[in-house]
């Protein structure tokens, strides 16, 4: 097991996406850099370890997609339409998605500095891939791309994770396990290193810059509770146990300022029977994304929202909030067997809360504690309401909707009535939160006077300021890469500055 040296030029607090990133970047001035990863070493990666792997990224054809996955073949393009996903495309999702509250100095960063960041990534051996499947359906012939993400890292967030620390430990970089930093250690001149809980001791370490990357607090059930407000401590976790706020506490204790939105989450439709914290053996396969395909039935057997309104991108972060404050908090997703096989793999694993039927009124009978008959009625209703003259097609909005309903579905509307039928039980899964730390340009946190903290950055999920209320899928990893390596750089220009 590695020691944790006395002092070092950089410490980087965390072991995930946006920490190996910050990591490599410092690397990069050649200082010398540590890496405290709390988690034990089969555990580590934090969050980033169990997402999909997906990064929203800027391009502008296919040649610069094929600059990231020169593993693409001719083949592939010939029959697939990756579009473009513009810069001008990418703020406009930004700004609405977060109804234009996102930060717009930070945004203009993640944006303009996406593509470069992921080819930045592709030099330090992070392998990308097309998103076949989850972000492409096969019409005709063809594929088509939409949503704006179109990338994802290989091997998901476990491919991620290793192809970052492969290449933090050929740079040099110690990683340490079960490393708890605790607490910064500063004074008047700024931030001098860390306090770390190491086998079972309280060490201190020296240092010329800290990169906070420990992600944000949605594993602190207190803290939970206290911010996004009743009923949240009954959320699942999605990802890593280890993200309770720590880095965050640590430098409101030295007096950094707090922003963004703090009452605000990524939350999903997860299976309602999964466990309370991410199992990596599963991974992200307890999130149900189909459900524009079909409809959402709550306690009371009713439709409480419009299942396609937007791509599932734009609508996923959102939703879990959404199924949590139903009664119960949970709901079930309705399918029959046109759109059965073009569900999601997260469908077809063996932990599945999921009931099989082949009438809908066998079908409703089964929805563990929702109303039956009310259940029936709703279903029977949408099949009348359904716009069936418009044709589906799930690459683009295609405006098949309902007509008359209390809550009508804008696209995507599939009548339920060819058996056999499924439905899958689903309630909330956060995933991380949005309130954080001020951060410049820099990424150097900021104080409460509105000042740079000397030799204090951070990046990753424990930044606010860039997503409210909602969140365009894949910018997360995105958000992590960019300002990690903006991070990782402003710390190592620091600690080289100080030799």
């Amino acid at each position: 097991m590695s020691e944790l040296p006395s002092s070092v030029d950089v410490v980087v607090v965390g072991g995930g996406n946006a920490a190996f990133c910050a990591a490599l970047a410092a690397a990069e001035k050649g200082v010398s850099v540590l890496v405290l990863e709390r988690a034990p070493e089969d555990e580590a990666g934090g969050n980033s370890r169990f997402t999909a792997g997906a990064f929203r990224c800027v391009y502008d054809g296919v040649d610069d997609l094929r600059a990231l996955m020169p593993d693409l073949t001719d083949q592939e393009v010939a029959v697939t339409d990756f579009g473009t996903y513009t810069a001008d495309k990418f703020f406009d999702d930004m700004g609405r998605v977060t109804e234009y509250r996102t930060d717009p100095d930070l945004c203009e960063l993640l944006v303009t500095r996406s593509r470069e960041t992921m080819l930045w990534m592709r030099g330090k051996g992070v392998r990308f891939a097309p998103i076949y499947g989850r972000q492409a359906y096969k019409v005709d012939g063809r594929f088509k791309f939409w949503g704006g993400l179109t990338v994802e890292a290989w091997g998901g967030g476990p491919g991620l994770v290793e192809a970052l620390t492969t290449a933090a430990r050929k740079t040099g970089i110690q990683v340490v396990y079960e490393a708890r930093a605790t607490a910064l250690i500063a004074d008047d001149d700024g931030v001098k290193g860390v306090r770390v809980r190491h086998q079972g001791k309280t060490r201190e370490i020296a240092a010329k810059a800290v990169v906070l990357a420990a992600g944000g607090f949605q594993a602190n059930t207190e803290w939970r509770t206290r911010y996004l407000g009743p009923t949240w401590e009954l959320a699942k976790i999605r990802g890593t146990r280890f993200n309770t706020g720590d880095g965050i506490e640590m430098a409101l204790k030295v007096g950094a300022m707090a922003t963004g939105n703090w009452s605000g989450s990524h939350a999903v439709g997860w299976d309602r029977n999964a466990p309370e914290f991410g199992d990596l053996a599963v991974g992200d396969n307890f999130q149900k994304h189909s459900y524009p395909w079909g409809i959402m039935l709550n306690a009371n057997g009713e439709r409480f929202v419009d299942e396609g309104a937007d791509f599932r991108n734009y609508t996923y972060a959102k939703y879990g909030r959404v199924i949590l404050m139903q009664p119960g908090q949970f709901a079930w997703q309705v399918f029959d067997a046109k759109i059965i096989p073009m569900l999601r793999d997260e469908y077809r694993i063996k932990q599945v809360t999921k009931v099989r039927a082949d009438t809908l009124e066998e079908l409703v009978q089964k929805l563990e504690d929702v109303n039956a008959d009310k259940a029936l009625a709703t279903i029977k209703a949408y099949n009348a309401a359904v716009m069936t003259d418009v044709p589906f097609d799930p690459n683009v909005k295609d405006g098949r909707g309902t007509r008359g309903l209390a809550v009508n579905k804008t696209n995507w509307a599939n009548t339920i009535d060819t058996p056999p039928f499924e439905a899958f039980a689903v309630t909330c899964g956060i995933t991380f939160t949005f309130g954080g730390l001020k951060v410049d340009t820099a990424a150097q946190v900021i104080d409460t006077d509105g000042r740079v903290i000397p030799g204090l950055c951070a990046a990753g999920e424990l930044v606010g300021g860039l997503f409210y209320f909602n969140y365009p899928g894949g910018t997360g990893l995105m958000a992590g890469s960019v300002f990690g390596r903006i991070a990782g750089d402003s710390a190592g220009a620091r600690a080289s500055a100080m030799r």
